[in-house]
């Protein structure tokens, strides 16, 4: 008990000398704290970090990520060895655990007060390490912080007394039973948050250098189900010792209540922050003056001008003293850098009697955003202080209308690539990492604006995605669940589809995709998205009668077929934040509703969560009584500094099941249209000079 009162003593005394500090590490489970305790100083904001403990076989992953200032997310893939009775009463050998925790800041640190959290740990799991908390920390100086707080369940296991909140009533007394013990895994149980007895624990950490940091704590977590199952608690008092290696890596070592030593690694970045700042591609042309030259020769000029920078010059009409210019950008990921671009090649191409500049983005073969920009503006603004916001403050963008007539030979024009690829499957109890590594080869071919045919197939090279064999026991259909039954086949054909995008009235994208839509499913899908220019919000409904395909992924299909569709609506929340919420009937012929959130940073970084629920019962849908999941998507030039489009996505879900499913069809309007919309072009401006 002496480091929890030294701590409580600290957190009482001399005031901080930093206003807004971030946690100095990751504890065992991967959240800000000490050793195997939570701390109230978050990460600094954007931080993503993987964290793998080992202690007393059992071994813990976090995912880990500082969703905005103050709020702290995690996911942990926990492997337990010995571990006590489960709910069926008979004992675990092995198992594994899956666990999402959740930390908010609700009191920054100040002069006097400590900054203060409140956290629930194992919120939408079995309840194995269910528990929640709320703690404070004080940092003296930049050499030492003391942490103090009160936990409940898991973080009462040891020295507890009666719950303080039992004063709002006598059903705070008593916690009940977690998921863990009657089998009700997957679903937050509320009704045990915050109830039950109540205990103390509380550290100190202590820097004697940058790169390395000491922390004792006292713990009140009795390890119920692990002590005396794996190993023997001798005390309460818990050392840690970390060294950070360098900006990515920090490795550690632990000795834990007084018999167990563990090692913990952890990594972690960023997405806010590039490797490459100010990139590696070549520098943009000059703004230059227009020559004496008619329409003919301005098309060939500006063609030419274009294709140095990879944009494709979709259509050019001159009419008085405007130029309205259609662009294809397939190599910036802001479109305000693609336009930039463009404005700067034209201005050396165009006649010298155009004034005004009107770029029009294309996207699919369909207008998008058109960019108004004077022509003086550019040379004016060329080499400013500030000459990203002056030519914001300038440029006029609004909806184009209906697009131009297209240059002659533009179409149709086939194109075709080779790829590597990567698809992981994880958590199957058989094997909880199995992934393919293989080549996709992939075409195009656009007739006309707007209706284009692509296919891709892929061949695996190396993996183990078709080793496994463990059958469905859904009572749902089969939608998903037996992916695994997919992953064996050879040459799979993963989408064949004839697509065709439109603009049927202002403000408004349509879509229509027939063929094999997706690896599991073919039919057709309509689509139509009404986004005004400049809107935060915008609306979708969708529809698609799909079949089943068959497991060769071939051209069979089963005998499953049903229709399904939602109305979306999507929220640019602004500061990087985006919600969607989809309501409407799932492949199972479930109904029900979608909630996403995804924050997104400046290069093209993105990552975020969502969660499903309909009217299958929790029983019907089995493990994990819902879908949800964690997506991550990961802008391929973020690495290399070179300007790309593409993304490497990856979705993690803690169990594939048949509720909930979606069909995944390539193409959707939303993500078509938003890079260049007003408000896309509006939030990645600063992107227009570079």
């Amino acid at each position: 008990m002496r480091p929890l009162v030294l701590a409580l003593c600290l957190a009482c005394a001399v005031p901080p000398l930093r206003a807004e500090p971030v946690a100095w590490g990751a504890n065992t489970y991967g959240m800000p704290g000490l050793v195997d305790m939570p701390g109230a100083l978050p990460f600094a904001d954007g931080d993503l970090t993987i964290t793998s403990s080992h202690f007393a076989d059992q071994t813990r992953h976090s995912l880990t990520f500082q969703i905005s200032p103050r709020l702290t997310g995690s996911f942990r893939y926990a492997m337990l060895y010995g571990v006590s009775p489960g709910f069926d009463g008979n004992t675990v050998d092995f198992r594994f655990d899956r666990s999402f925790s959740l930390q908010y800041q609700i009191a920054r640190e100040g002069r006097v007060m400590p900054a203060l959290a409140v956290g629930l740990n194992d919120l939408l799991g079995t309840g194995f390490y269910s528990a929640e908390y709320l703690v404070a920390t004080r940092s003296f100086g930049d050499r030492v912080r003391a942490t103090a707080g009160i936990g409940w369940g898991r973080l009462a296991g040891v020295g507890s007394f009666d719950n303080p909140l039992a004063v709002l009533g006598d059903g705070w007394r008593t916690r009940g039973h977690s998921a863990y013990n009657d089998g009700r895994g997957g679903r937050p149980l509320a009704d045990t948050w915050f109830r039950g007895p109540a205990a103390l624990f509380g550290g100190v950490e202590w820097r004697p250098a940058d790169d390395w940091l000491l922390a004792v704590e006292y713990s009140p977590d009795a390890y119920p189900g692990e002590s005396p199952y794996v190993f023997t608690r001798n005390s309460q008092l818990n050392f840690g010792l970390r060294h950070r290696l360098n900006d990515r890596w920090t490795l550690g070592a632990n000795y834990l209540y007084g018999s167990e030593l563990g090692v913990q690694l952890t990594w972690g970045l960023n997405p806010g922050q590039p490797r490459h700042p100010s990139g590696t591609e070549a520098a943009p042309p000059p703004v230059r003056a227009g020559g004496d030259w008619g329409e003919e020769a301005a098309i060939a000029r500006s063609r030419a001008a274009l294709s140095r920078e990879r944009i494709t010059l979709h259509g050019l009409t001159i009419r008085g003293d405007t130029a309205r210019v259609e662009i294809e950008n397939t190599r910036f990921p802001a479109a305000a850098q693609a336009v930039g671009r463009a404005a700067r090649a034209l201005s050396g191409s165009l006649p010298a009697g155009v004034h005004t500049i009107a770029v029009t983005l294309i996207e699919r073969g369909m207008p998008v955003s058109m960019v108004s920009l004077r022509r003086d503006d550019l040379a004016t603004f060329e080499h400013g202080f500030d000459n990203a916001w002056d030519m914001q403050a300038r440029a006029r963008i609004i909806d184009p209308g209906p697009g131009t007539e297209p240059l002659p030979g533009r179409y149709p024009r086939f194109s075709w690539g080779i790829a590597p690829y990567l698809t992981p499957a994880l958590f199957d109890p058989d094997d909880p990492l199995r992934a393919d590594l293989g080549v996709e080869l992939s075409a195009d071919w656009e007739l006309r604006p707007g209706l284009v045919l692509s296919g891709a197939m892929r061949r695996v090279v190396l993996g183990n995605l078709s080793d496994s064999t463990r059958e469905s026991t859904s009572v749902l259909p089969h939608v998903r669940s037996d992916s695994w039954l997919y992953d064996k086949a050879d040459l799979p054909i993963s989408r064949l589809t004839g697509a065709w995008y439109f603009r049927p009235a202002t403000s408004t994208w349509g879509r229509v995709t027939a063929g094999l839509l997706e690896p599991m499913f073919a039919g057709v899908s309509a689509e139509l998205l009404w986004y005004p220019a400049g809107s935060r919000l915008a609306l979708g409904a969708e529809i698609a009668h799909v079949v089943q395909r068959d497991h060769d992924q071939g051209f069979g299909l089963l005998d499953y077929e049903v229709t399904t569709g939602h109305a979306s609506a999507y929220w640019d929340m602004g500061r990087g934040y985006h919600a969607q919420l989809d309501l409407g009937r799932y492949l199972a012929g479930d109904w029900g509703g979608t909630v996403t959130l995804d924050r997104e940073f400046g290069n093209g970084w993105r990552v975020g969560a969502f969660f499903t629920l309909t009217d299958v019962s929790t029983e019907d849908f089995g493990e994990g009584a819902f879908d949800k999941g964690i997506r991550i998507s990961i802008p391929l030039g973020w690495g290399s500094g070179q300007p790309r489009r593409d993304s490497a996505d990856l979705t993690i879900r803690p169990v594939l099941r048949d509720g909930g499913a979606r069909l995944d069809v390539d193409g959707r309007l939303y993500e078509v249209v938003r890079p260049a919309n007003a408000a896309g072009l509006t939030d990645r401006w600063a992107r227009f000079w570079r």
